[in-house]
């Protein structure tokens, strides 16, 4: 099966994982296609195929006869999408060799080149796109084609050489939970790549520290023709908060290395409000300052409205993967050469984010992160390069080559 065709059958499945739900996988909606990946995968021929009670799937292309003892390596993608936007009844649209100008969506929406500087640069390549209605699953179908599309070529041509290979796949990695349950040991990969970054070239080995902060606020609710010295509204309070907080330490105005606190929820009433954060820094010791500060924050308020008006959860998340990565620059020198042997520019940076990657590092399986060629994920602008998708299935191919050397 053909690239194209394959990331235009997955991305028909909605795969949509939940924030609200506790089942593992939070949605049963994954497994329909990670059972289809389960099938394929045997239908190729691909041995050590399973499907787990989670929905994880694993399998295994043998090494070459000669490179048994070649270093085992895996590739890991994830199949959920975002629930930021609906997944379902995704209708693609392509574009053959992109004029680089503005892209009309549907009748009422346009992406803009102006809003979206990246488009020059795939200029003359084949683009998939959303309808505007729906996001795309880009994140990470065109990590899980890409990573099928080279399996298939390894199966069946015998001749390109290399040591044993592990394919993964897992859900609810867009919730936070996507290797809960990932057996590293059953895996037994010695290294591993994420097919989950977006522009071409990118590859990323450090990754943000992150928590997750949940402020419940007990306010007083008094009439208020009658309030004066007696009401605590707790929508003021939540407020107060936000605005203790460094202004220039949001999202919307930072960038590279640095950190931020966000707001991503913010629901009350004048007697109970709550509050959602999430906490990144790159840097461990500033991402424990901006903890205490969060607590600092919580302390200045109760003293100012009250004790126990202002309860704070926090909890850690994740790490930066740099510190298990690192001891294995070959892990890092190996994926730079297999972009250059596929006339790719390697474009190291953080993630602005995280990985199952990440949480895979410190379960002891070093896995940076390697670009698949989706821009814009989880909303309806998003979009990908069929063009760079070729690129990065050719990286995966050097990258089972060059192990076995």
């Amino acid at each position: 099966m053909e690239l194209k065709e394959r990331f235009l059958k997955y991305v028909s499945f909605d795969t949509q994982s939940s924030e609200e739900s506790t089942t593992f996988p939070s949605t049963e909606k994954q497994k329909v296609l990670l059972k289809a990946l389960h099938d394929e995968m045997l239908a190729l021929g691909m041995t050590e195929v399973t499907m787990d009670e989670y929905g994880y799937v694993m399998g295994s292309i043998p090494a070459s006869e000669g490179l048994e003892n070649a270093p085992v390596i895996g590739f890991i993608s994830h199949v959920d999408t975002s629930p930021d936007m609906s997944g379902k009844d995704i209708k693609p649209r392509v574009i053959d060799c992109y004029d680089g100008g503005d892209i009309q969506l549907n009748g009422q929406l346009t992406m803009k080149v102006e809003d979206f500087p990246e488009l020059k640069f795939f200029k003359g390549h084949t683009l998939i796109h959303t309808d505007g209605t729906t996001l795309l699953g880009a994140d990470d179908k065109a990590g899980v084609a890409e990573i099928m599309t080279a399996t298939e070529y390894m199966m069946s041509h015998p001749e390109l050489r290399h040591g044993k290979i592990r394919i993964g796949f897992t859900p609810d990695e867009e919730v936070g939970r996507g290797v809960d349950f990932f057996d590293v040991k059953k895996f037994a990969a010695d290294f591993a790549y994420t097919i989950d970054g977006g522009m071409e070239g990118e590859l990323e080995y450090e990754n943000f520290n992150a928590a997750g902060a949940k402020v419940e606020i007990q306010g007083r609710n008094v009439h208020p023709g009658y309030a004066k010295d007696k009401m605590i509204n707790a929508i003021e309070v939540g407020c107060a908060l936000q605005r203790l907080l460094p202004a220039e330490q949001k999202p919307e105005y930072t960038s590279g290395y640095e950190g931020f606190f966000h707001c991503v929820a913010f629901n009350g009433t004048v007697e109970n409000a709550s509050l959602q954060y999430i906490i990144r820094d790159h840097d461990s010791a500033r991402f424990e300052e901006k903890k205490v500060m969060m607590w600092s924050c919580v302390d200045l308020l109760n003293k100012r409205y009250g004790d126990g008006v202002v309860t704070l959860t926090l909890k850690d998340q994740y790490y930066n993967m740099k510190k298990m990565v690192e001891p294995h620059p070959q892990v890092i020198d190996k994926a730079m050469e297999a972009m250059r042997k596929a006339d790719v520019k390697p474009l190291v940076q953080p993630i602005r984010g995280g990985t199952d990657g990440a949480r895979l590092s410190f379960m002891g399986l070093p896995c940076p992160n390697l670009f698949t060629g989706g821009m814009n994920f989880h909303g309806k602008f998003e979009y990908c390069s069929l063009t760079t998708m070729h690129k990065a299935e050719q990286v995966i191919l050097n990258l089972a080559q060059l192990w076995a050397e």
